[in-house]
């Protein structure tokens, strides 16, 4: 049966899903819904509609799961909760200290009304997440790292865009060689912060503008720069649009442990990813746990998940003896 898919949001992130939905044979785009005149937003798949977020409520009965492609700040907060009393939902939720509020938020609202909501899917939440549960539960005795990048801080180049004589901004995140070098060396290293990652900043300023004090501005900017080496580069527009137009990203989640009875022996278990578009490649987990939640949802379960939560055969299109046969 194909799993009826509707888009709440049409930025990069809903773009992405749209293009990760038409290569799953099982799943078809059924509406995307945004906040914008919807007149004026032109999707790739023909034929399907573009309507209000007003217009969503009434096509419950049409969509099998609604994947939630707002923010993390304002949106999935409130969204997510609201429309799981309406849908079977997937988020993106990532700010990693509210995960706990979010969730039970979540749990309420799709437990009281029979719907499955799985939230905070994507690499880090997500991939990683699962990574660092599987290395710790191997590796009991050992110790996590987790490296981001280089890639671009979509929040953080926001962050610097809102600072006054900014026209626009990336920041990329870049881990420390030397660093990384020591965890995949198993030396299990005692890293700070500053230690582990360096941000470079790509910043085109307004005509006239201080850069000077756009720059102390930068550095000293506490929770994004201020504790880290962090080095500001004054470009061009042109140079900005030409060199930093793409949303690349990626990391490393390693585990450094020990085995053995005298922990004689040293392990080291490293999952990455190299990422050409961080959005696309974000939806493509998404709409990996859509099918999960259409399926969970199917066999009558209810309430909020997360990645721990939804067992890897329910995010294949192939039945279990295929996957036994191809993939065990």
């Amino acid at each position: 049966m194909t799993i009826r898919i509707g888009i709440l949001g049409y930025g990069n992130l809903g773009k992405g899903v749209e293009c990760a939905v038409k290569h799953n044979p099982d799943m078809e785009l059924a509406a995307v819904f945004t906040r914008r005149d919807p007149a004026g937003v032109k999707i790739l798949t023909p034929g399907v509609k573009v309507l209000p977020v007003e217009a969503a409520v009434g096509m419950k009965d049409q969509i099998d799961v609604m994947i939630l492609c707002g923010g993390s700040a304002t949106d999935l907060p409130v969204q997510t909760p609201g429309f799981a009393r309406h849908f079977n939902v997937v988020d993106s939720f990532d700010t990693h200290a509210n995960i706990p509020q979010h969730f039970e938020a979540v749990d309420a609202a799709a437990g009281e009304s029979g719907h499955v909501g799985i939230i905070s899917v994507g690499w880090d939440p997500g991939m990683f997440s699962l990574n660092r549960l599987l290395a710790g539960a191997v590796l009991p005795e050992g110790r996590d790292y987790t490296f981001w990048g280089k890639g671009v801080s979509q929040g953080h180049s926001d962050a610097i865009r809102r600072i006054p004589g900014v026209k626009d901004a990336r920041q990329y995140t870049v881990p420390v060689d030397s660093a990384l070098a020591s965890v995949r060396a198993g030396e299990n290293p005692e890293l700070t912060t500053r230690q582990k990652h360096t941000r470079d900043c790509y910043v085109v300023a307004e005509e006239g503008a201080d850069l000077k004090r756009i720059e102390e501005e930068i550095v000293n900017m506490p929770n994004y720069f201020a504790d880290y080496d962090t080095t500001v580069h004054f470009i061009s527009g042109e140079e900005l649009q030409r060199d930093h137009s793409g949303i690349p990203h990626g990391g490393f989640v390693i585990r450094s442990g020990h085995t053995g009875w005298d922990s004689e022996h040293s392990h080291v278990i490293e999952y990455s990813l190299k990422l050409d578009s961080n959005p696309e490649f974000t939806a493509s987990v998404i709409v990996a746990y859509a099918r999960a939640a259409y399926r969970m949802a199917a066999e009558g379960q209810k309430g909020c998940k997360t990645v721990f939560d939804v067992a890897p055969a329910y995010l294949s299109p192939m039945d279990g003896a295929e996957l036994r046969k191809h993939l065990l």
